[in-house]
């Protein structure tokens, strides 16, 4: 049998780009560690996991430890045998936060992989924003969150992405737990982190008309599906083009929206309400013989405050709200979020935080987005099936790909 590759080649080359700016948490958490018996410092305990979400086969925190045995992995990383009760430990005392900084460093390095030429005139970055369930073990009584649609409780933390389009990345992801309470409702998690020159894509659990107005307030603005019983009334009908109508849309108005609440419960702003034929069916997935909710009509409503972009534009942006849904199944399925190393609520952000990390690697190392096949290499790669040619081999024919 052949010599197996050198380290350098099959694993640690593109990860170890990050090493630097990790070097700088090293030092936190230690303040209490008096005796200086700390042996996992914040620094190898993110690489550890940037490994751990690389590799397909660690699926614990007894297999990230266990890699910390390799001799290798030891080098490169420059870490020592980790026991499981150091790293569950350790997830108490990092600080979480500080790892934002290194999540701003790399989104500024980021490549945009391309931006629809529908959307040039935008002049917003395309934000979509939702909400998504992780599991964690229900031992712990702060991974109680809710209880389902027939009444049985679930045990999950809840995920709210901010993911930008152009870049293909999420730009921010926050964490709340049942014991955030009222904080943890994704409308009250946007409202603390709206930003100037964002166009927010939503869908309609975010249909608050105090929402719409501090977005508009801060310069930003939306495109959000509304509820199909919103009263309205109309203040002038907009006259649609063949394109238009070929594209299913019914309707492009400015309307008064939430006639049947008080008027300074109203948006203090014009709202243009844009109806776009759709494919109705049934809600699935409830448990017992239930649905998950009522069945979706005919044509859903769109909210907006952008009054002279296409109304055809309008029904593209809030089309790419499903890109985040794909995300989500990225990010939970094929980065290994999908069960959680941690109930902590620091574990729980340090992971999620983690994987921010490595989608931002990864469009660093090929500019397009991700998808599972380049996954499948660095896998590969990190496990030394694929040796560095077969992996620049790949990442070169992705450059040939339209974005």
């Amino acid at each position: 049998m052949s010599e197996s590759p050198p380290i350098e080649a099959r694993g640690f080359k593109y990860l170890l780009e990050v090493m630097p700016l990790l070097e700088k948490l090293q030092d936190s958490g230690c303040a209490r560690d008096r005796a200086g018996n700390r042996s996992l410092f914040y620094d190898q305990y993110v690489a550890l996991m940037l490994v751990a979400l690389f590799s397909p086969s660690i699926n614990a925190m007894r297999s990230i430890c266990r890699a910390s045995h390799l001799k290798k992995v030891q080098k490169k990383l420059g870490v020592k045998r980790v026991s499981l009760g150091s790293f569950s430990e350790s997830s108490h005392v990092f600080d979480p936060n500080l790892l934002l900084g290194v999540i701003e460093q790399l989104a500024g390095r980021l490549h945009p992989v391309g931006r629809d030429p529908r959307l040039q005139d935008i002049p917003y970055l395309l934000t979509l924003v939702d909400a998504t369930l992780v599991k964690a073990l229900p031992k712990m009584v702060q991974a109680a969150w809710a209880d389902s649609c027939d009444g049985s409780p679930r045990f999950a933390w809840k995920l709210h992405a901010h993911f930008e389009v152009e870049k293909y990345v999420p730009v921010r992801i926050d964490v709340t737990s049942p014991l955030n309470g009222g904080k943890g409702d994704e409308a009250a998690v946007l409202r603390k982190s709206l930003e100037k020159g964002r166009c927010y894509v939503l869908d309609r659990y975010f249909a608050q008309f105090a929402l719409f107005n501090e977005i508009h307030a801060i310069e930003s603005s939306y495109v959000c599906r509304v509820r199909d019983n919103s009263t309205f009334e109309v203040v002038e009908e907009r006259e649609l083009s063949q394109e238009a109508l070929d594209g299913g849309i019914v309707r492009d108005a400015l309307v008064t929206l939430g006639t049947a609440s008080k008027e300074d419960k109203r948006p203090n702003h014009p709202v243009r309400l844009v109806e776009i034929e759709c494919r109705p069916h049934e809600k699935r997935g409830g448990r017992k013989g239930k649905t998950a909710g009522p069945p979706s009509q005919e044509t859903l409503l769109i909210a907006t405050d952008l009054l002279d972009v296409p109304v055809e534009v309008i029904a593209l942006i809030y089309r790419y709200r499903w890109t985040i849904e794909i995300f989500f199944r990225f990010f939970k399925h094929l980065l290994g979020c999908r069960h959680l190393y941690s109930q902590h609520p620091n574990g729980v952000a340090i992971q999620v935080y983690c994987a921010i990390i490595a989608c931002l690697l990864l469009n660093l190392w090929t500019g397009v987005k991700p998808t599972k096949a380049t996954l499948e290499m660095f896998a590969w790669y990190f496990s030394g099936w694929a040796d560095e040619e077969e992996l620049e081999a790949h990442l070169r024919s992705l450059q040939k790909k339209p974005a």
